[in-house]
């Protein structure tokens, strides 16, 4: 069967964790480069078309295009090495250790980093013809979007940093699930629709998450965004990639595992005395 049951599919996700940890740091570093830099393309054909139709529903069911070649090429993004490596220390694999799982996150997150930022400084070259004149439509809308979610949030204080936590907390929810899609089936089109359909609703929904705002906000900063570097790192990334780990492991990656991997005992099925 092309369909792998969750108790299949989900040792996989351990599997992988276990895998990621005690891959090489240049291997690290590389495939996160490559799915930051892949994202944040993904990110900017989603703009674009959200900027020439008008209609957002269209560049939200277009945008995971990005997250599954980056998933079918093998390069990682860091809301899903927040869900699996830590599934490999619970499970107590051999040599996993809290430090190499903070390895790899600190690894992941400078790969991804790097990569959508080479992406921010390209088309920011491409919005602005070299930096020349004011960057163009598309460039004012994600100049726009930098500015709406940084100031945005700090406009309503301590309201505007729980609202940014719990959609960063539902974005991973919803990527996470897509990042365990990959796994549910053997064949690509199975992988594809399964990864889809997550990404699609994360996308639409203005979730936020911590790879694609790497991409955005350095881009908007690149174009004039009248927004600082600290506004970018207080009032957005930071409390998104807290809120991607705690939603990506709390809603999929534990309840997964909890279920499927350590299940809880059966109750004891007490016989009654046959009626007379």
């Amino acid at each position: 069967m092309s369909y792998l049951v969750p108790s299949e599919f989900v040792t996989k996700m351990v599997d992988a964790g276990e895998s990621k940890i005690f891959m090489s740091t240049r291997d690290t570093v590389i495939r996160a480069y490559m799915a930051g830099a892949i994202l944040a393309l993904a990110a900017v054909f989603a703009v674009t078309i959200n900027v020439q139709t008008g209609y957002s529903i269209i560049g939200a069911i277009l945008f995971p295009v990005g997250f599954c070649m980056l998933y079918l090429l093998g390069f990682d993004l860091l809301t899903g090495v927040f869900v699996l490596t830590p599934l490999a220390l619970i499970d107590k694999r051999p040599g996993v250790t809290v430090q190499g799982v903070l390895r790899n996150w600190g690894l992941v997150f400078v790969g991804n980093f790097m990569g959508a930022f080479t992406v921010a400084f390209l088309m920011a070259i491409v919005f602005t013809f070299g930096f020349t004149s004011p960057p163009d439509k598309v460039g004012t809308v994600i100049a726009g979007i930098g500015e709406a979610r940084t100031l945005g949030y700090a406009s309503h204080g301590a309201a505007g940093m729980l609202t940014l936590f719990v959609r960063g907390m539902l974005c991973n929810w919803m990527v996470s699930t897509g990042v365990v899609g990959a796994m549910i089936s053997t064949h690509v089109t199975g992988k594809v629709i399964a990864m889809w359909m997550p990404i699609m609703v994360f996308f639409f929904m203005v979730f936020e998450h911590s790879v694609v705002n790497m991409f955005l906000f350095p881009s908007a900063l690149l174009m004039g965004g009248k927004f600082s570097v600290m506004d970018y790192l207080i009032w957005n990334e930071i409390p998104t990639v807290l809120g991607n780990l705690v939603g990506g492991l709390t809603f999929t990656g534990l309840t997964l595992y909890a279920t499927h991997v350590r299940t809880a005992a059966k109750r004891a099925v007490v016989s009654r005395p046959a009626m007379a």
